[in-house]
């Protein structure tokens, strides 16, 4: 009765076998190992049955089930080795390539629309003399509002528009922090542009971001007026968007410049006529400027009897979305190649 038992559970574990060389399964493997030879597998159960066998025949019986373990767990080897080189053969098959097929022809990009702005600004301020300024993205409270005559309790202050990490450290809501740590340098005249990254707790949509691009101006020198600042933002204006390009300075308010105003530049696209793009206006709104406030001066230890100054901000989305006929900054920042790829 064993014996036929134990002649069974050897066919069907050959069977299983072949089973789980033709599927190139070494799970199906491992079953078959716990279910015929595991503590609670089939040979178990036959050894727990030997009290019933009588004395003498017990010593030939347990030498048939020992014959029959040996027989599947020598088989199981052999399956288990025929299966891992199987296996590795059909990986270096798969991983395999063939030389003689063509190539895949690279994608290439392209410069990004901020970045071209970017470079052009930076061109055309350094043909008149400017040099490039970097600065901090995490700055001192001072150096963001204090020092640009922006005292505690003025709203650009409020949290709901800055990133605060402490009381006294945030994320920049302008470059214009750079221009401060420039004056402080002591080394006049200064001609410097400061382009770079700031933060505001801005929705996102289709003219906002919590992150976006400056670049900010500022010259300091002896002699310096009002009638300097729009010459060379003129000139600026018709190098960006075409010699016929005019000009219109609004007064405006700004903390850390006196006189301020805001440029606006005639329509490229109509030439001042009004179209769909200016909203029939004939102008659009392009930046920020002033005369630097004589207390910014004094703050940064310059005599501002003797020296005068400008200042101006840009936004490079700004520019970007202009310049490209783009209407909707969120396209800026999606990384999508059938926008990028335009450039």
């Amino acid at each position: 009765m064993i014996k036929d038992r134990l002649e069974e559970i050897k066919r069907q574990a050959f069977e299983s076998l072949e089973d789980s060389l033709k599927d190139e399964s070494l799970d199906k493997l491992n079953q078959i190992k716990v279910k015929i030879l595991g503590k609670k597998g089939e040979l178990t159960e036959v050894l727990k049955g030997m009290k019933e066998v009588s004395k003498e025949d017990r010593p030939k019986i347990g030498q048939l089930v020992n014959d029959t373990r040996q027989e599947i767990e020598s088989a199981l080897e052999e399956a288990k080795l025929k299966l891992n080189k199987s296996i590795r053969e059909a990986k270096i098959r798969s991983e395999t390539i063939d030389v003689t097929l063509p190539g895949k022809r690279p994608v290439f990009g392209s410069r990004h629309p901020i970045t071209i702005a970017l470079d052009e600004i930076i061109r055309i301020f350094t043909g008149m003399g400017y040099e490039i300024a970097e600065g901090r993205e995490i700055e001192l409270d001072y150096y963001n509002f204090e020092a640009l005559n922006i005292p505690d309790g003025h709203p650009a202050k409020d949290e709901q528009d800055t990133f605060y990490i402490t009381d006294k450290i945030l994320l920049r809501t302008q470059t214009s922090g750079t221009q401060v740590h420039e004056m402080e340098k002591g080394k006049l005249p200064i001609r410097m542009i400061s382009p770079g990254r700031v933060f505001r707790s801005d929705e996102v949509d289709a003219t906002h971001s919590p992150s976006f691009y400056q670049v900010e101006g500022l010259l300091i020198d002896e002699e310096v007026s009002f009638s300097d600042l729009k010459g060379t933002l003129a000139e600026f204006a018709r190098q960006l968007f075409g010699e016929d390009t005019r000009v219109k300075f609004r007064p405006h308010h700004f903390p850390f410049t006196e006189p301020s105003a805001e440029m606006d530049v005639s329509c490229f696209k109509c030439g001042g006529k009004g179209c769909r793009f200016c909203k029939g206006e004939g102008w659009i709104e392009i930046l920020g400027c002033g005369m630097v406030h004589p207390h910014v001066l004094e703050m940064s230890g310059i005599d501002p009897v003797r020296y005068k100054g400008f200042a101006f901000g840009v936004g490079l989305e700004r520019i970007a979305l202009l310049k490209y006929e783009i209407d909707d900054m969120r396209l800026l920042y999606e990384n999508d190649y059938r926008f990028l790829k335009q450039f």
